[in-house]
């Protein structure tokens, strides 16, 4: 890479890191949940034209997308932020906590959504790209079903703005701030939600051998299904079952009708997630029937694995060298059992989505007493400035 100097440096970001740094704060006192991000999309989209955007609204429900064109050039690129909140009830004190009773950002989603504002507004003044950029404010990324990014590729989004690539990031606590986080490849794990509803017969509590006891069943089931992927799933292959809710009765001198249970299933490889889906299904319904009960099973495919492409990987991983220093940037990061809807996009175009540490020592995501490291507001914008000003350079002269 060269003629470095003449691109964005962090310093370049310092004049406008207040202002951006107050968006960012007024978005986590008024968090909105999936699908309802009406008023974060609509001061999203007044800044963004307040800059000189086109802007389109009402994609895929509040999704927007701004566009802003440079020279003749006939390149084009897609940078995303998501731009909703959790159900989860704030616990940091901050001054600028969430004003909206059990609802919070507790994954950063403010702070993505302003690093990109920042990067919106320093390439509106200098416009040093040759090309096409699209800024793609997605709303419904903790959906899981049938989410935003689903519902802006349904709309249309990469045939109405097309993109050569598409890049997408997010902030990752544990990690220093300002530290960049690669993976080619499979980077983030498929999930999917296992609905299981036992069917017994219940009884007094004093008269057991009356009924067909679904607690019995279901805490039983909850043991067994450890062993899908201890002795199904090849050692060398990544999987998780997390059995994260099981609720059954409602006094202690009944046995219940019935119990239910969620899982949480997740995988790296197509493979492995029919394997599971296979495994769970067989394994539920004769353990279920060897207590005498009998099984429901309900279950849902989340977000597919997110694969990062190869070339746009190391191009992006080249501009956070350029940017902070190799010493700075891990190339080859994870993978992580989370999972993102940014993977249909990347289904869709090749691109690249990536990690920046949010702090050491720093609540992790989907905690209530997360926040995001409002230091990372500069470096952020200066990286998505950087990428564009690199992906469509100004030709000389």
């Amino acid at each position: 890479m060269s003629h470095a100097n003449t691109l964005c440096q962090v310093a370049d970001l310092d004049d406008i890191k207040d202002e951006i740094v107050g968006i960012r704060r007024h978005i986590h006192q008024h968090p909105e949940l999936s699908f309802e991000e009406a008023d974060t999309a609509a001061l999203v989209a007044a800044r963004l034209e307040e800059w000189g955007y086109a802007v389109t609204r009402n994609i895929g429900g509040n999704g927007l997308v701004g566009t802003l064109r440079a020279g003749g050039g006939t390149r084009s690129i897609g940078l995303r932020a998501d731009m909703d909140a959790l159900p989860i009830h704030e616990e940091t004190g901050l001054d600028w906590a969430s004003r909206k009773h059990g609802t919070m950002h507790a994954c950063g989603h403010d702070g993505h959504t302003a690093m990109l504002l920042g990067a919106a507004k320093h390439l509106a003044r200098t416009r040093n790209f040759d090309g096409t950029l699209n800024l793609i404010f997605q709303p419904a990324e903790e959906a899981g079903f049938n989410s935003g990014a689903q519902k802006m590729l349904e709309d249309g989004l990469f045939d109405r703005f097309p993109c050569d690539a598409v890049f997408g990031i997010h902030n990752h606590p544990g990690v220093a701030t300002g530290t960049f986080m690669f993976r080619s490849g499979p980077f983030m794990a498929a999930c999917d939600t296992v609905k299981i509803r036992i069917v017994g017969r219940g009884s007094h509590a004093a008269r057991p051998h009356l009924s067909v006891d679904p607690v019995v069943t279901a805490a039983s089931l909850v043991m067994a299904l450890q062993t899908v992927v201890s002795r199904n799933v090849d050692p060398m292959e990544t999987a998780v079952i997390t059995v994260g809710a099981l609720h059954a009765g409602h006094a202690a001198n009944v046995i219940p009708e019935y119990a239910t249970m969620e899982l949480s299933v997740r995988s790296f490889k197509q493979d492995v997630r029919e394997l599971l889906e296979q495994r769970i299904r067989a394994l539920v319904a004769t353990h279920a029937d060897s207590y005498g009960a009998r099984a429901e099973v309900e279950y849902l495919r989340g977000y597919p694995v997110l694969v990062n492409s190869d070339a746009e990987t190391e191009f992006a991983r080249g501009v956070a060298a350029e940017l902070v220093g190799e010493e700075n940037v891990i190339p080859s990061f994870g993978p992580i059992a989370g999972s993102e809807d940014f993977a249909y996009f990347l289904q869709q175009r090749p691109g690249c989505f990536l990690r920046v540490g949010n702090g050491q020592g720093k609540p992790m995501l989907h905690n209530a007493g997360y926040d995001f490291n409002d230091e990372n507001i500069p470096v952020g914008a200066a990286y998505w400035t950087r990428l564009v000003e690199r992906w469509m350079p100004v030709k000389p002269g």
